[in-house]
């Protein structure tokens, strides 16, 4: 198992979190997913977040990420989810037909640290989510 580390410690903080769609809409297709994760990818370089896999239902966005210790989880997460929602629905018009209102995420979340599982454990998973085609 590789460790990170910084100059005083080592450390391996790794999340699945689960992000759901208001009302549990069925908003997510293949080319709004690919742009919540470029949103994602951009949010997560000020938070010291490095994401590792990303997959999506309909309904919801699971994802794999790890994390400096330092990094504070719920305001990452929450701004991501405010940037992401406002971007979203000015460049996809399509989603205010499900959405009426300004939310777009639900407020809470699913996140699950991954323990001792071995990461490619966690991607497979991840990976293996959602509906099939």
């Amino acid at each position: 198992m590789k460790l990170d580390n910084n100059a005083h410690s080592v450390f391996l903080p790794r999340y699945h979190l689960v992000l759901f769609m208001k009302y549990r809409r069925k908003v997510f297709d293949d080319d709004i997913s690919a742009r919540a994760k470029e949103i994602f990818e951009r949010v997560a370089l000020n938070h010291d977040i490095a994401l590792q896999e990303w997959n999506h239902d309909k309904d919801r966005v699971r994802i794999l990420f790890k994390e400096h210790p330092n990094t504070e989880t719920s305001k990452f997460i929450n701004a991501y989810k405010s940037a992401s929602g406002q971007l979203l629905k000015k460049e996809f018009p399509q989603i205010r037909q499900k959405l009426w209102r300004e939310c777009f995420w639900s407020q809470g979340f699913c996140l699950l640290t991954t323990g001792g599982v071995p990461t490619e454990a966690i991607k497979k998973h991840v990976e293996s989510q959602g509906e099939k085609h």
